[in-house]
């Protein structure tokens, strides 16, 4: 049975090179092996692909007997790692906290001890028109249950 360290260290010598990074990696016990990687600037099919050949180069499937899935998180996942966070800089954000209510904003800055965003508040005005005004909360990040990226249309 492959080891998930294993294999994180052969993934992890291919994404350094191509500045992306493991977000998720699960080795069940029948040997199905899930790799979900992001990088700054997106992932393509291509990149999965080619991580994929990679890990499979290194592991001899006739010997290892195992099944390979390489992609990227979903969209409207939950972040998993530390460095989604820089990736998302800019962009919508909601902020799950284990306690309160749920906060919807731009997502200006993250150290690993705390992220700031710009809160999002709708309101409206004398024509009924939306408009969007909000305070940089810091929120510690022992404090956040879970974040998303918010899509926009």
């Amino acid at each position: 049975m492959l080891k998930k360290e294993d294999i994180a260290q052969v993934a992890e010598e291919y994404l350094d090179d191509q500045d992306m990074f493991i977000v998720k990696l699960t080795v069940s016990r029948d040997n199905l092996i899930n790799v979900y990687i992001d990088g700054n600037h997106g992932v393509t099919i291509d990149d999965c692909v080619n991580l994929s050949r990679h890990i499979e180069h290194k592991f001899d499937r006739e010997v290892e007997d195992y099944e390979l899935r390489v992609s990227s998180p979903g969209a409207g996942e939950p972040f998993l790692n530390f460095r989604q966070y820089g990736k998302n800089i800019g962009r919508q954000v909601e902020i799950t906290p284990k306690e309160g209510k749920k906060i919807k904003g731009e997502l200006v800055e993250a150290t690993e001890d705390y992220i700031i965003v710009k809160e999002e508040i709708k309101s409206k005005n004398k024509k009924n028109k939306k408009t969007v005004t909000g305070e940089r909360l810091q929120i510690p990040m022992d404090s956040i249950k879970q974040t998303k990226a918010v899509i926009i249309f």
